[in-house]
């Protein structure tokens, strides 16, 4: 093995120490969210109930599915950690863009199951309690805003975003039972309970159906939305001695993990290791680190590629 190919090597020897490391702190993160979460919203469930407010019940129905997404995306966190293998060479990193997307759908089903309710209460109201919603409420939008705040210092990947989306789903979700407590308590007029749900529930689905879109592309090995692909061939056609280059393809391998694989049709073949480099240097500026190159001979006989770079 050349010494160029050991330190390659020890690069990304490197690389997946740090991200093995970002992920077990990822994980952690998760977890404490987790606990958190799913200690009150068993509070929040019965109180809910108790007060008769839709509101309350659905926080606390939305804060069960965080449980379930954090606990998704933490069990996500650990297996992005886990080393490559023989048969998940590549590791199991796009085990957090599934989780995404898992979690992306469950929150579809959260906003329709909540505007359906919503609209049962509007049809037949019912009597609550303003003064126990507001109380709940505050302590659950406390318990959100500390899990999003944990969340938000740790790795901001898809992931950890889908599970992001969900908290503050239910910081919405909180502030909306405080604000229909405080009226009815004040005002006696009900119908706001269901209103509120509504609104929070619009607000929501936007933001789903936008992750759900990232995740789903992701999953299908879409290009990044980062990544312009045309620009990239052009400055990798650009370094010299590469007459063109064709058969471009970048994909994620995990939630912030980015492989990419090219065909490089060279003047000279002997200066390829002085090309492989520089080639190798603009994909890393572009957070890509996982990358092959194929060299080929300009001379090299063969069927014309549908896509192709040419300088």
């Amino acid at each position: 093995m050349s010494t160029t190919d050991m330190a390659r090597d020890d690069h990304m020897a490197e690389h997946d120490h740090d991200h093995a490391h970002q992920h077990s702190a990822t994980g952690r993160a998760l977890g404490i969210a987790l606990i958190l979460t799913l200690g009150f919203s068993a509070v929040e469930l019965i109180a809910g109930w108790r007060a008769g407010s839709l509101a309350l019940i659905a926080d606390a129905g939305h804060m069960v599915t965080d449980g379930a997404s954090l606990g998704l995306s933490a069990l996500a966190a650990w297996l992005a950690s886990l080393p490559p293998s023989r048969r998940h060479t590549y590791g199991l990193g796009k085990s957090e863009l599934l989780a995404a997307l898992i979690n992306a759908v469950s929150m579809l089903v959260v906003v329709f199951l909540i505007g359906w309710e919503a609209w049962q209460r509007l049809q037949s109201p019912a009597l609550i309690d303003g003064a126990t919603v507001g109380v709940v409420a505050v302590i659950g939008l406390v318990i959100n805003l500390l899990v999003a705040w944990i969340l938000s210092r740790g790795e901001q990947n898809l992931n950890v975003r889908a599970a992001l989306l969900h908290v503050m789903g239910d910081a919405l979700g909180s502030v909306a039972a405080i604000v229909a407590g405080g009226v009815i308590y004040f005002t006696g007029w009900t119908p706001i309970d269901p209103l509120l749900s509504l609104l929070i529930g619009g607000l929501i689905l936007s933001s789903s159906v936008r992750l759900l879109k990232e995740a789903l592309h992701g999953t299908l090995d879409g290009v990044p939305p980062r990544i312009d692909l045309g620009d990239l061939g052009r400055r990798l056609a650009g370094v010299p001695g590469v007459r063109e280059v064709h058969d471009l393809h970048v994909w994620p391998i995990g939630a912030e993990r980015l492989a990419l694989s090219a065909h490089v049709r060279l003047e000279d073949l002997a200066s390829w290791p002085q090309i492989l480099h520089a080639l190798s240097e603009i994909a890393e500026h572009l957070g890509i680190e996982h990358v092959t190159f194929q060299p080929e001979s300009i001379r090299r006989i063969q069927a014309e590629p549908v896509n192709f770079i040419r300088r």
